[in-house]
């Protein structure tokens, strides 16, 4: 997460997919403890795209990572 930290991020299963789809994320950070019938998914587009995406150790950590109140299962740094 680090070497993103000036990027632009979207947070969230919807806004991560939809960035996948446009081409905008450069790397995906999913939390090891949301929802595996959620993450999934979303590490095989990762796969489809070429986008790395790395694992965190829970939905608290992203949360804080990203400046937001709640939990988050996922997170992308975007372009």
């Amino acid at each position: 997460m680090e070497e993103h930290r000036q990027s632009k991020k979207v947070v969230g299963i919807k806004q991560v997919k939809k960035a996948l789809r446009e081409g905008r994320a450069l790397e995906v950070i999913l939390a090891d403890d949301a929802d595996p019938a959620l993450i999934e998914p979303l590490e095989e587009a990762c796969r489809e795209v070429g986008v790395p995406a790395k694992h965190t150790a829970s939905m608290k950590e992203l949360r804080r990572a990203c400046s937001i109140a709640v939990g988050a299962a996922c997170a992308a740094y975007v372009r």
